[in-house]
């Protein structure tokens, strides 16, 4: 059979290191001249924990003006880009800079690419219409290791009628993606935990959806490895730099893996939790991941056999369907082992929320990620699926 076509790339520049955070006044000059005003998106968290007054110590250093924006919740509002780019607009910002995780650099980027335009951000949500074709400046610098926001051309945001909705094109990519391990030292293991598997799971979707293609499998396979090395570490030892730093690199990674082929059922149905119980997005795509998992596995064992031999498990002589059919166990003591809470009874979810979960996930905003899936999800499937999620244990 031949190869099918593909498109690859580009992807956004990347610069990793310990303390890379400190060369940032030269990355703002760079892109946006040495007497820029910078606006600096983050949320309250990370503002709380003391790294917005350290980008700010460096800008300002630098000779930087700088404004401060945090009115950023989880699954950011609508609202909340427009007033980011507002505030832009407002200081005559030359570059916003996203400090945080998913939500923020969510923000940052889509405020970044519609303040010059002034139109309100659902007037992007599922790409309703293009973004303007010139935004300011943008720079991501991820606290956290698994949204890869800092390498996708997507921002998530949710609108006036609560749908977990998104913006897509060339105007949100980032000019570049800071990636400093140290930054992510201060993340409690539940979220250490919630993020990498994010990471997973993105990774894993990318490989093995319908338009998954040899590039960048690479990129993804080599993103499983990561995670699969050393988020264990990250989340027991969170002062070790390079677990840190690996889990960090893997998320990135995986971003470009999701901005090139996209994402699947995991993802479908993990926006629609998120919207219906609120459950944090990388807890929520990797549990809804874990429902359907062996499923797909079954449509395409030489694609989920390569993922799970990089997730570890080995091949002892076993045929590819009988490697393809140990990831979905794999996969399940995996999350389990970095502490990934499974039951969703806590968080108010039951059985009895199964079709509304399946409502949700078969909804118009989510039926791109059910497309690329490399099984077709039927009404009936996502019901299935959704039971599977809403009663493990």
């Amino acid at each position: 059979m031949p190869l099918a076509n593909f498109k690859f790339g580009p992807t956004v520049p990347v610069a990793f290191g310990v303390d890379r955070v400190e060369m940032l006044g030269r990355d703002v000059a760079a892109l946006a001249g040495p007497a820029s005003q910078v606006l600096v998106v983050a949320d309250p968290g990370v503002a709380a924990a003391g790294l917005v007054d350290r980008v700010e110590a460096v800008l300002r250093k630098d000779g930087f003006a700088v404004s401060v924006f945090t009115d950023v919740r989880s699954d950011p509002l609508g609202s909340q880009v427009d007033a980011a780019a507002e505030r832009a607009r407002s200081v005559g910002a030359g570059c916003v800079v996203g400090l945080g995780g998913g939500s923020a650099l969510d923000v940052a980027k889509l405020a970044a690419a519609i303040a010059p335009d002034g139109r309100p951000a659902e007037d992007y949500a599922l790409a309703a219409n293009p973004l303007p074709a010139r935004g300011l400046a943008k720079i991501c610098v991820p606290t956290t290791a698994g949204t890869g926001s800092e390498t996708t051309r997507t921002s998530v945001f949710t609108d006036a009628d609560g749908r977990k909705v998104w913006a897509w094109g060339d105007s949100l990519r980032a000019d570049l993606a800071l990636l400093d391990p140290r930054l992510t030292v201060g993340l409690p293991p539940h979220l250490t935990a919630a993020t990498g598997v994010d990471a997973l799971v993105h990774a894993i979707e990318a490989c093995t959806i319908r338009r998954a293609n040899p590039l960048n499998d690479a990129i993804c396979l080599q993103a499983i490895r990561l995670v699969a090395r050393s988020l264990p570490r990250a989340v027991g030892a969170p002062d070790d730099l390079k677990a840190r730093g690996e889990v960090q690199i893997a998320a990135a990674a995986a971003g470009i893996g999701i901005d090139n082929s996209g994402t699947g059922i995991g993802h479908a149905m993990g926006h629609a939790l998120g919207a219906i119980g609120h459950v944090h997005h990388g807890r929520a795509v990797g549990l809804c991941l874990r429902a359907a998992l062996a499923w797909n596995a079954e449509a395409e064992p030489v694609r989920h056999a390569a993922v799970a031999r990089a997730l570890g498990v080995p091949e002892e002589g076993r045929s590819v369907e009988a490697l393809a059919a140990e990831l979905a166990p794999a996969y399940d003591r995996f999350i389990r082992s970095v502490g990934l809470p499974i039951s969703l009874a806590a968080d108010g979810l039951s059985a009895a929320d199964t079709q509304r979960l399946a409502e949700a996930t078969m909804a118009p905003e989510n039926k791109p990620m059910r497309d690329a899936n490399i099984r077709a999800i039927s009404p009936a499937d996502a019901e299935r699926i959704a039971m599977e999620v809403l009663t493990a244990a």
